[in-house]
């Protein structure tokens, strides 16, 4: 059986270090983590494969906007990956404090695009998530998406090491707890 991993955010280079990038900054971080590279491409995804705490992993990053996430399912489900369960999806929550990382074990949007876009294609919100807390913005009536994409503050910035590797943690308990589901 094959474990996901998917990091939800924008592609290109104008919405790199977004807060709306925030789970493909964990996926990055945890590629890093897993010694898994993300080196591989195909159609529009970038991936890579490999072995982690004995089990068989694919850690993706979708280059498709943020509300057309839902397409890695049909690829993840070519891919072997078929029961939502199996796949660990990251990604930026708003109505989480920032400085909070939080793992979800199924769930609702919570008006995330991405994951809204990914429970339409699976037809189930019945899969994990690790949500990266952003925050809200910090007066009443901001634009909400001009503050998703707009990039982390200096101090955001120098306190993000320290939540992505609580980002890493859970996706290693995560991997762990589902090798011993698998093996019971």
């Amino acid at each position: 059986m094959t474990l996901a991993i998917v990091g939800l955010g924008n592609p290109g280079r104008e919405y790199a270090g977004t807060r709306h990038n925030a789970g493909l900054l964990l996926l990055e971080f945890i590629s890093e983590k897993m010694g898994i590279r993300l080196d591989r491409k195909q159609g529009e995804f970038l991936f890579g494969e490999g072995q982690w705490k004995s089990k068989k992993m694919i850690l993706v990053a979708p280059l498709t906007f943020m509300n057309l996430s839902g397409r890695v399912v049909p690829w993840l489900r070519q891919k072997g990956v078929r029961d939502p369960v199996n796949c660990l999806i990251l990604h930026d929550d708003l109505d989480t404090p920032f400085g909070v990382v939080r793992f979800r074990q199924k769930g609702r949007s919570g008006g995330q695009k991405g994951v809204e876009s990914i429970i339409n294609a699976a037809g189930s919100s019945d899969f994990p998530r690790i949500k990266v807390g952003i925050g809200r913005p910090p007066f009443v009536g901001a634009d909400i998406s001009h503050y998703v994409l707009s990039p982390f503050s200096r101090e955001e910035s120098d306190r993000l090491p320290a939540l992505l590797e609580t980002g890493v943690s859970l996706a290693e308990k995560w991997v762990t707890a589902h090798a011993k589901d698998v093996e019971d």
